[in-house]
């Protein structure tokens, strides 16, 4: 008896394995570019949970029993508010110790309105020299009143003379005013006159002003002192009889 075998198509399974190869080859692709964690790559510790604070961890875990304590040194003062502007007042530290009186404060400050002026002729005395007297050309009243200083000029020999005093030098003695601008005319009306140098403008020599000036300066003394004089006799005669 013959058995009937079922036709089997051979052609199937060929057919089959060559449509997975496309498949199975991408699978590979993914795997070989697939990425690789080396062990040296990999974060030796866990990433930290959001609520994470280091600070308190720290404090938790750390002992401080057998430490020494650092000791804290307050912030130094501020020396802004101990002095706002120190330049002046070593200024007026030393105006203090230049000029105790005040008078040569009073005498050059621009508040005072009977002050030096440009024109006005001052006689200066010095410690270690002769007095110089001039016109006032220029008073120069710059940066600090301790550099403060007057330029007067004057004729010695029929030859312009100029020289710079400075107002608080140890070595002025002493500065005294002649004669204003105003008394033999209106004041300058400049800051600076430098027009002087030229000889229309020129003063010339002021030698017979400064003598005038101290043969009234000697008189008025000698008055004072004979009128004292006169008034101790005085004096002494009115006790004399009151006794």
């Amino acid at each position: 008896m013959s058995v009937s075998t079922p036709s089997i198509r051979l052609l199937a399974g060929p057919k089959q394995v060559l449509r997975q190869c496309p498949v199975e080859r991408q699978q590979w692709r993914r795997y070989a570019s697939s990425y690789v964690q080396y062990p040296s790559l990999q974060p030796k510790y866990p990433p930290p949970s959001p609520g994470f604070r280091p600070s308190q961890a720290i404090k938790q875990n750390r002992f401080e029993t057998g430490l020494a304590k650092i000791p804290v040194v307050p912030p130094p003062r501020s020396t802004v508010k101990a002095c706002p502007d120190p330049i002046s007042v070593v200024n007026q530290a030393q105006i203090q110790v230049l000029d105790p009186t005040g008078a040569r404060t009073r005498l050059f400050s621009p508040k005072n309105p009977e002050r030096v002026q440009p024109g006005d002729i001052l006689l200066v005395r010095q410690r270690n020299g002769e007095p110089f007297s001039g016109v006032v050309l220029v008073i120069r009243q710059r940066h600090s009143p301790i550099d403060w200083a007057v330029l007067l000029r004057n004729h010695l020999t029929r030859v312009g003379v100029e020289m710079w005093f400075k107002i608080y030098s140890p070595n002025v003695e002493g500065i005294e005013v002649v004669q204003r601008k105003t008394e033999t005319g209106r004041r300058a009306r400049r800051a600076k006159l430098y027009y002087m140098r030229q000889p229309r403008h020129d003063v010339g020599s002021v030698e017979n002003v400064v003598n005038n000036y101290l043969r009234q300066k000697a008189g008025n003394l000698g008055n004072k002192r004979t009128t004292g004089g006169r008034d101790a006799g005085a004096r002494l005669k009115s006790k004399k009889k009151s006794k």
